[in-house]
């Protein structure tokens, strides 16, 4: 064990030294603006819980009414005895909102990420993503043996290029021999820059080469559409794309993710997903909770807390300006609650984070590996709770410590 331990630890300090170490802060407080660490309180600015839907009390109270009849555990995996009703309801509220023929939920988006693509591609397939694809979709297309490429993010001419490449390597020798299949992944809201994927566009692709399009509407599901269903519905895409992937844990407040598409491609999943054949179902109270936010979502209130968000993403970018030019850029015009502050330098993104939480204001320092070394950033994530006076607090003590590291 010593020599065990003493290798960890060697590796635990190279990473300290490359400003890479991380830990995990104890929070003594539900989700919201305000969060409780160590004894004090935070201004937080971390968050996905972009519509303050986590401690709403119509969440909290269909949780409580589901560990009331249904348990606090579902007994098994849903192919044995734990397909509850909370998950059937779940999935009924998914295919309704998204419109789609049927929803499959799991435990969490890295579980929808792993079972799906390793379900539908093989060793004799070919998987095409967007380079800042979650690292979840990353570890999917290694795990699932397809012949792996990535296009240069948002870059058309070089999807294209990789989507005529695959129909040249899989255009059958005999009329006897099948093609293997070929599928495109990419988000649409990006999860660290908060920028937009070109989904009309990356549709037309995947038409034109025979591909199927998964996409990740992690970041959208809540926030865009006229109907609030994700950026597919605002670029009115959704029925040009075959695999639809989002999580319950974003703007919807719950937790887990989940797969909409049609019958058959769920029907497929429930007996080829193997995270979620083998995995225990979901707690009835993250179900019923997703439930009673999808219903929110869609209704007046729900577009009340939209409207609230953009109106404090306006407000933000409006004050922070470039911030001596760190505030990333972005090509596309639809708005994002996520906005990155550019550091570069690792070590310099802990030391900014630091000085932010000395001043009483919580921003993640985002690193290697979950962005590229040397683009570590500050994640500043704006929720529809948060009011005009912490905005400018954040803004003020921003620049005065960002400036003052420069």
């Amino acid at each position: 064990m010593s020599n065990f331990n003493h290798e960890l630890n060697e590796r635990l300090d190279a990473s300290r030294a490359q400003g890479l170490h991380r830990e995990l802060r104890r929070v003594d407080s539900a989700q919201g603006t305000r969060i409780q660490m160590g004894g004090r309180m935070f201004l937080n600015f971390s968050s996905n819980d972009y519509l303050g839907l986590a401690n709403h009390p119509l969440l909290k109270e269909a949780a409580v009414r589901a560990v009331k009849k249904f348990g606090a555990g579902s007994g098994a995996s849903r192919l044995i005895c734990g397909s509850l009703a909370p998950h059937h309801e779940l999935e009924e509220a998914l295919a309704s909102f998204k419109k789609t023929g049927a929803a499959l939920a799991f435990s969490s988006g890295y579980a929808t990420a792993i079972g799906t693509i390793c379900a539908l591609l093989g060793k004799d397939d070919i998987i095409v993503l967007d380079k800042l694809v979650h690292a979840s979709v990353v570890d999917a297309a290694r795990l699932c043996g397809a012949k792996l490429r990535v296009f240069a993010h948002n870059d058309l001419n070089d999807l294209e290029d990789i989507l005529k490449w695959a129909n040249r390597v899989q255009c059958p020798k005999s009329k006897v021999q099948s093609r293997g299949r070929l599928m495109i992944v990419t988000e649409s809201i990006f999860s660290m820059d908060g920028d937009a994927a070109p989904l009309c566009e990356i549709a037309t692709l995947k038409e034109k080469y025979g591909a199927w399009l998964m996409v990740d509407e992690a970041h959208a599901t809540g926030l865009y559409g006229k109907n609030r269903r994700g950026l597919a519905e605002e670029l009115g895409v959704s029925d040009r794309i075959e695999i639809q992937m989002g999580t319950l844990g974003k703007a919807l407040g719950a937790s887990g993710g989940f797969i909409c598409g049609s019958r058959t491609l769920i029907d497929f999943l429930v007996n080829h997903a193997r995270s979620f054949i083998f995995s225990t179902a979901p707690v009835p109270a993250a179900a019923a909770a997703a439930t009673a936010a999808i219903q929110m979502v869609q209704s007046i209130e729900g577009e009340k807390r939209r409207e609230m968000l953009w109106s404090r993403v306006r407000e933000f970018q409006s004050q922070i300006g470039n911030t001596a030019s760190r505030v990333r850029s972005r090509k596309s015009m639809i708005p994002s609650a996520i906005v990155p502050i550019m550091v570069g330098d690792e070590k310099k993104a802990v030391e900014v984070a630091a000085a932010l939480r000395e001043r009483g204001i919580f921003v993640p320092a985002i690193r290697y590996p979950t962005v590229a070394r040397g683009k570590a950033r500050l994640r500043v994530t704006l929720t529809t709770t948060h009011m005009t006076e912490e905005i400018h607090l954040l803004v003020a003590t921003l620049k005065e410590i960002v400036n003052r590291k420069s």
